[in-house]
């Protein structure tokens, strides 16, 4: 499990670069080019992806954040929540250690947010997730509205009836994967 040593803890850093590494091959090999890739993620994957748009924005036209882990350093410091211990092996604690505290903050995407152009964003939450809490993308989104100096989309969608997963049942998933394809198709100018 050597893979998973090397991006976790003061290792983190590593699943961005890993990401952002992928990415540039694709453009490089001409699979893609910038402007082109949509990122996609959900929940830790929504943490690759916000700290991905806040290191290299210009690579992607698009990211899908879903209930994206994005406010990490102020949830890595409250132990009361339900996951925040239980998470101390793979982010680390940042509540009794200093240089976890720094290295947390030196990538958790509402603190690294900038005043720069991002592409368009959707980010969808659910009033009812017990583990990354509606907060957390309100505030990431709320941030980066204060903060883009471009005019593309950036999108919020709250579910009132949804937990962690989404809504519940085949009818709601088809419903967010199509909401989903509906963006992309939206920014790719396919609609």
């Amino acid at each position: 499990m050597k893979w998973w040593k090397e991006g976790k803890l003061l290792n983190k850093k590593n699943t961005f670069q890993d990401y952002i590494s992928c990415a540039k091959f694709l453009i490089d090999k001409k699979y893609t080019s910038k402007k082109k890739i949509i990122g996609m993620g959900g929940s830790a994957g929504g943490l690759l992806m916000g700290a991905v748009v806040n290191e290299k924005p210009d690579l992607f036209l698009g990211m899908i954040m879903a209930v994206p882990f994005v406010d990490s350093l102020t949830t890595n410091l409250d132990h009361s929540l339900p996951l925040t211990i239980g998470e101390f092996d793979e982010f680390g604690n940042a509540k009794d250690n200093q240089e976890h505290f720094d290295y947390i903050y030196s990538y958790a995407p509402y603190n690294n947010i900038k005043k720069m152009d991002y592409p368009n964003i959707l980010i969808t939450t659910s009033l009812s997730d017990n583990r990354v809490l509606f907060d957390e993308p309100l505030k990431f989104t709320a941030k980066l509205r204060d903060n883009k100096t471009d005019n593309n989309l950036l999108l919020l969608k709250t579910e009132m009836n949804a937990g962690h997963g989404g809504k519940s049942g085949r009818d709601g998933i088809i419903e967010e994967i199509a909401f989903d394809y509906a963006f992309i198709c939206k920014i790719a100018k396919k609609i």
